[in-house]
């Protein structure tokens, strides 16, 4: 197969694609539509977990534990659902966070998700391992946008790829710091998928069975990871993006952030934080904000939810950073518990890869859209005309979490 080039543009939706994504009403509709178009073993990377999957299922359902208390007899007749994120005003309470692989469920996937944020205005946060490069984004996107980088061996690489982002004149650089190792994702063992593809029997059966998948991938070429050009001694890009799981660095340490932050005069994110002991300490190295997440569950399995860990963050952090959460976000409603309590913003992952993966780019924009207009239903079904009264005063726990910080 040829390569896609990440200087062009995203292939629009097919007119299927429109017709289908018109009918989605949640984003589990987007979801069933991402696995009808993608072979299993392309699904099942985006879908699946780590393990037995318990931590990708309960950042869902956690979500379930908490009730929504309403108030009434309020005016709603309009609602407010701008916000601040980082110092500047979004207009919506979540940002588009880093998904890897979007270009193997749609060519330049990562483009359509920026161009779909920069529409909604709001962030977009580019992943290392993106089809589209840091250069060519910002080229095709001036809105605002934030690099995602994972730390590896190679601690030159790293830097330059940081350097790239600055040069660029990106708005904040997010470290992930959950992966010293990488996960065990079964899925992706039945399925024979690795980077490159390798053509077993079953995948190629699994091909010819998903043709509009095969067809769109033939025409536009497999996506080359320009980011990761260099990255190691073969000359093959996507097999050097094979390798990035054993290529973490898994010695990166405290001291190791600090001379990050100390480099990178801009905003810091760092994302993977499930522990207050550890929030309290990246406060006091100066961050700007954190990212509850375990990685969508496809890391460390059994972890807790992300939501069920939120509340300490919060509460340890003070309002001296911002707090971001991200996993198992599937509704408005969802959205409004996070900010309830007390996340400053939502980042999203599956649900507009779910989007890209069905429909493309306006599978995109339908599930910003979906997740929009659930949040202004919950709003006014609560009583809330703007987000900066969504507190935890409209919800009811029937199960806190608890974590004691200090065993």
């Amino acid at each position: 197969m040829s390569t896609s080039s990440d200087n062009a543009a995203p292939p629009a939706s097919l007119p299927w694609h429109r017709r289908g994504v018109g009918r989605a009403r949640n984003i589990k509709s987007l979801r069933a539509l991402a696995e009808r178009r993608l072979p299993r073993a392309i699904f099942d990377f985006v879908d699946g977990g780590a393990e037995d999957e318990v931590t990708l299922r309960e950042n869902s359902s956690s979500y379930g534990k908490y009730r929504l208390l309403p108030r009434v007899l309020v005016d709603v007749s309009s609602t407010d659902l701008k916000t601040n994120i980082l110092g500047r005003e979004s207009a919506l309470p979540f940002a588009i966070g880093p998904t890897g692989g979007a270009g193997f469920v749609w060519p330049r996937g990562d483009l359509a998700l920026a161009k779909t944020a920069e529409a909604a205005n709001i962030p977009y946060a580019l992943s290392t391992t993106s089809a589209v490069s840091i250069e060519h984004m910002r080229e095709r996107v001036s809105s605002r946008l934030w690099f995602q980088s994972y730390i590896f061996r190679q601690r030159d690489f790293t830097d330059k790829l940081i350097d790239r982002a600055y040069a660029a004149d990106y708005e904040a650089l997010v470290i992930t710091v959950d992966l010293p190792v990488g996960g065990n994702r079964e899925r992706d063992y039945r399925n024979d998928f690795a980077v490159p593809f390798k053509f077993t029997p079953r995948n190629v059966l699994d091909f010819a069975l998903h043709p509009e998948w095969v067809y769109t991938t033939l025409r536009h070429g497999l996506p080359s990871f320009g980011n990761l050009t260099n990255f190691s001694p073969s000359k093959d890009v996507n097999a050097a993006a094979s390798s990035v799981g054993r290529n973490y660095d898994s010695s990166f340490n405290w001291d190791d952030l600090a001379r990050i932050r100390d480099r990178w005069s801009r905003k810091l994110i760092v994302k993977g934080v499930v522990h207050p002991l550890d929030a309290e300490r990246l406060v006091g190295m100066g961050v700007d904000a954190m990212v509850v997440s375990n990685h969508g569950g496809r890391q460390l399995d059994s972890g807790p939810a992300t939501i069920d860990a939120l509340p300490q963050i919060v509460a340890t952090v003070n309002k001296r950073a911002e707090v971001f959460v991200d996993g198992g976000v599937r509704r408005g409603s969802d959205v409004f518990k996070a900010l309830a309590l007390g996340a400053d913003a939502v980042l999203l992952g599956r649900a507009s890869l779910f989007g890209l993966a069905g429909a493309g780019p306006a599978g995109v924009e339908r599930a910003v859209s979906i997740l929009r207009e659930e949040l202004v239903r919950t709003m006014k079904l609560c009583g809330v005309t703007n987000i900066a009264e969504i507190d935890r005063q409209f919800l009811v726990s029937t199960s806190p979490f608890c974590l004691n910080a200090n065993e």
